[in-house]
């Protein structure tokens, strides 16, 4: 069972998909087999497929789940804008999440920690987005957690009105909670089943006193009613909701305070493509109209480009490349980023029927217990060198609005012969020490931007 039509249409996937709706199948058969049946035709289709398949939400053509979804979203709502003069609200920096790792036994001595998050800097706009994306297990959930505080950080700091989130006790986060809030993956694990909807969504409301105990059902209902659920549903339990509908109560409950500050980890996996717009379009409202940011956690890249105009990426507990919007998407730097988009369907690609090429890395993601020495990705790049094990790359600062952490930053297919790093370092090509260089940190490790810059087409300072 999936949400997503073109699977149905890959070869080892079912031979007859059935289109259900309202609890009724409403299309199905089988799947029409282009060579064992050349004569099969568009007519032959059922007429509600190929309106869906219009629609982008089914067809086998690769990335037509991304073009109904920038169709879908695009036609009441435009890419959410930057705005570089918006101060930030959370400034995270040198931010680290280590989990210890002990013997078995009865001692259960600490042997280790798992790095899950390692290091990472960056600032959140007011009002703003910030996309966050990588890999399955590289630290976005772990981060977000973090920056919520349901996990104390091993180190670092996340600077919030003045406030280090880092140093408070838990009762001193107690006032702050209704600032930040927290939309979960898991829309099964996040809602208590023993509550109905109405005391998940009021709870917040009463522990904080938002509202008059005598209004808490009526403040419920409207926010069921704005996540696009009947309000008269507030009685029954999580177990009486779909997925897509069980993630949009959770939705409900963490804009009930109406916080400054938004995690949002993966909102809108569980939900169709239609409702995904929906759910996104819904978001943009309230970011708008209440001035809410969102760090945003996700896999799904075209609802990223969409919603965020600032994305980071992250891999085994570091954010290798964070810039804006056209910075990532069509400038990437890193050889992660640039596989990773490859990946991904290209919706101008899609509509001409074209296929980008696809970047395949070698090997499996190093264990976050024992990370390579050096750059964390050397063991999958291939363009690694000697001087990717001796050196971890800094984050360095390569435009007005973007950064990346590789010695050998470059456009796809344009990456240097040389280290552009070994001058900041202090380090000849190999990585060996140079008595003759001076190394530098001006440019590297802040959680901002700068108004200078390391030109790299130039290889000279830039400035705004």
């Amino acid at each position: 069972m999936t949400h997503d039509r073109p699977v149905t249409g890959e070869p080892s996937y079912p031979d007859a998909p059935q289109g259900p709706e309202s609890g009724k199948v409403f299309s199905g058969g089988v799947r029409p087999d282009p060579i064992a049946d050349p004569q099969t035709t568009e007519v032959d289709r059922d007429p509600e497929d190929r309106e869906l398949d219009r629609g982008g939400t089914g067809g086998a053509v690769e990335g037509e789940s991304a073009v109904a979804f920038e169709q879908l979203v695009g036609q009441t709502h435009t890419a959410t804008a930057l705005d570089p003069t918006a101060p930030p609200v959370l400034t995270v920096e040198n931010l680290r999440m280590y989990f210890p790792v002990r013997s078995s036994g009865v001692l259960r001595r600490k042997i280790g920690d798992v790095q899950a998050v390692d290091g990472i800097s960056f600032e959140l706009p007011q009002g703003g987005s910030l996309g966050l994306v990588g890999e399955s297990g590289c630290g976005k959930s772990t981060t977000g957690r973090v920056i919520t505080r349901l996990y104390q950080p091993t180190g670092g700091s996340m600077m919030f009105d003045g406030q280090d989130l880092a140093q408070l006790s838990t009762k001193q986060m107690k006032p702050l909670r209704r600032e930040i809030q927290m939309i979960f993956q898991d829309p099964y694990s996040s809602l208590n089943p023993r509550h109905t909807v109405g005391s998940i969504v009021g709870s917040p409301l009463r522990v904080h006193d938002m509202v008059p105990r005598k209004d808490t059902l009526k403040r419920v209902q409207e926010l069921l009613e704005v996540v696009g659920l009947n309000p008269e549903h507030y009685n029954r339990y999580p177990s009486e909701f779909s997925g897509g509908q069980r993630q949009r109560i959770g939705i409900a409950r963490a804009l009930a305070l109406q916080p400054k500050v938004m995690v949002a980890d993966e909102p809108v996996s569980a939900l169709d493509v239609s409702i995904q717009a929906q759910v996104i379009n819904l978001l943009q409202d309230l970011q708008q109209e209440f001035g809410i940011a969102f760090l945003f956690i996700a896999h799904d890249l075209a609802v990223v480009r969409h919603f965020c105009p600032e994305v980071a990426v992250m891999y085994l507990g570091k954010i290798i490349e964070i810039g804006d919007r056209e910075s990532i998407y069509g400038n990437a730097h890193h050889p992660y980023t640039q596989a990773l988009l490859s990946a991904v369907p290209d919706v101008k690609q899609a509509v001409t029927g074209g296929r980008r090429e696809r970047i395949r890395l070698s090997g499996d993601v190093p264990s976050p217990i024992n990370p390579p020495s050096g750059c964390r990705f050397r063991t999958r790049c291939p363009i690694a060198q000697d001087i990717c094990a001796r050196h971890e790359p800094p984050l360095l600062q390569i435009g007005k609005r973007h950064k990346v952490a590789c010695h050998f930053a470059g456009r796809l297919g344009q990456h240097p012969v040389k280290p552009i790093t070994a001058r900041l370092l202090g380090v000849d090509a190999e990585g060996q020490p140079d008595p003759g260089a001076s190394p530098t940190t001006d440019l590297v490790e802040q959680p901002g931007y700068a108004d200078t810059w390391f030109d790299l087409d130039a290889n000279t300072i830039g400035r705004a």
